[in-house]
């Protein structure tokens, strides 16, 4: 495998037509693998939730989705049958408004015509439900759930060139296992993707595998026979020169969605013959898609909403006007049973979702909290004292209770007592449960 074509002196070509017409003849009679084929890729990995540009360095700020948009555009202009690959990780959890972002990004890259996209587990974050519904291929080899729009290998096909695209997800990083084994997504049996790329290597298909291991973690877990293109853990920020390993050529993409990789490869026998690699950098000087526009001032607008609606919160909360107080307002007239609540799991339900990384999705805040997104629980940092199930969760909202020095009854207080658990302990987030054995849990 060499890295640049080589061109034949002017005398030779001359003397070479009559040759080389013959070799073209009899190319035409054979199937694309024992041809010569050209194809451009264009390959990215760990995008973490990076919509738009940000910092403040000399160099200028570089990526975002707008520029990526545009850059995209213009290669498909050169290189109309090019083919985009991404090893993941588009979505970012770290903070309660990268939901919102999240939603945006996946919608912009439906826009970009990948033709695969692996699953990592931060783009799991908010669920499988989260990444339906938008136009994009994404893909798991050890996925477990064949009818979701998630598929174990994506084959592309461009001008006489098939490829089958795998990736990897380490189920020991999942943070399903340890909140439900009912839940797990994948299987940690490496022969189903393995022999997926021995059988496409024997159809003669270009074979490439998206990881998000080093290289030296691949090399032990994998048998590489099979594998043509590698991409492993994305550098952080830098794309890094491609690699041989064996008859493998390893990709480590740049995070954060800064840049783009791009191969042109050139194919003989159904193997990559020659190669060639370029860093595709969006500075300030690659201007903004325009078709986007609208999806960003949306963005924008949501955002606007968002933090004009969590200020009048914290306004009411300032002021003191708020319906839940907290259990040690409940405290000073139910000691007992304050006492007995702090020694229940519920009494540290927040540090459970921290444990998985799911402190910021609302769909598991509501039930880890008092009171979320009924005035309740807002942030960890503005309203700590609103972690963890609580009184209010079972009883309600304790404000009037607790002016009226008890002659008027929590809001939950004709609730059935099973009812009340069931406000969370319902479906997917309780399948097993059972109030006659939970309950002796929590007793009081």
């Amino acid at each position: 495998m060499r890295t640049k074509v080589s061109k034949l002196p002017c005398g030779i070509v001359t003397m070479q037509k009559n040759i080389l017409s013959l070799f073209m003849l009899i190319a035409l009679l054979l199937p694309w693998s024992a041809q010569s084929a050209p194809l451009t890729l264009i390959y990215s990995g760990d995008f973490n939730g990076e919509l738009e540009p940000c910092g403040c360095s000399e160099g200028g700020n570089y990526g975002g989705v707008l520029r990526r948009s545009t850059t995209l555009k213009m290669l498909r202009e050169e290189q109309p049958a090019l083919v985009a690959i991404s090893a993941g990780q588009l979505l970012a959890n770290e903070s309660r408004r990268d939901q919102l972002k999240s939603e945006y990004i996946l919608k912009a890259f439906s826009t970009f015509q990948y033709d695969a996209v692996a699953v990592r587990w931060r783009d799991l974050a908010y669920g499988t439900a989260f990444i339906e519904g938008y136009h994009i291929p994404w893909l798991v080899g050890n996925w477990q759930h064949p009818d979701s729009v998630v598929t174990t290998s994506r084959k592309i096909e461009r001008e006489g060139v098939t490829l089958r695209v795998f990736s990897w997800l380490s189920p020991k990083r999942s943070p399903f296992r340890q909140m439900d084994q009912s839940q797990w997504l994948t299987t940690d049996d490496m022969s189903t993707v393995q022999q997926g790329l021995k059988e496409a290597s024997e159809r003669g298909e270009l074979t490439v595998l998206l990881t998000a291991w080093p290289l030296r973690k691949v090399e032990r877990e994998f048998d590489l026979a099979d594998v043509d293109i590698l991409v492993v853990r994305a550098a952080h920020e830098l794309f890094s020169e491609p690699q041989l390993t064996g008859e493998t050529l390893v990709l480590q993409p740049g995070s954060r969605g800064m840049r783009l990789g791009r191969l042109d490869l050139e194919f003989s026998d159904g193997k990559i013959e020659e190669y060639q690699h370029q860093v595709i950098e969006m500075p300030e000087s690659v201007a903004d898609d325009e078709r986007l526009r609208p999806w960003y001032d949306e963005y924008n607008a949501k955002v606007k909403a968002a933090y004009l609606a969590e200020v009048a919160v914290k306004k009411r909360l300032a002021s003191g006007d708020r319906d839940y107080l907290g259990a040690d307002a409940c405290a000073s007239c139910h000691q007992a049973q304050f006492e007995a609540w702090q020694g229940m799991k519920h009494a540290d339900a927040f540090a459970t979702l921290e444990n998985v990384g799911k402190s910021f999705d609302p769909d598991c805040i509501v039930c880890h909290t008092v009171g979320f997104d009924k005035g309740g629980f807002i942030d960890f940092t503005i309203t700590p004292e609103l972690m963890n199930v609580q009184c209010e969760n079972c009883h309600g909202a304790g404000k009037a209770h607790v002016e009226s020095r008890g002659e008027v009854t929590t809001p939950n207080q004709s609730m059935p007592p099973q009812a009340r658990c069931q406000q969370c302990h319902v479906g997917s987030h309780s399948p097993d449960f059972s109030y006659d054995r939970y309950w002796p849990k929590v007793a009081h």
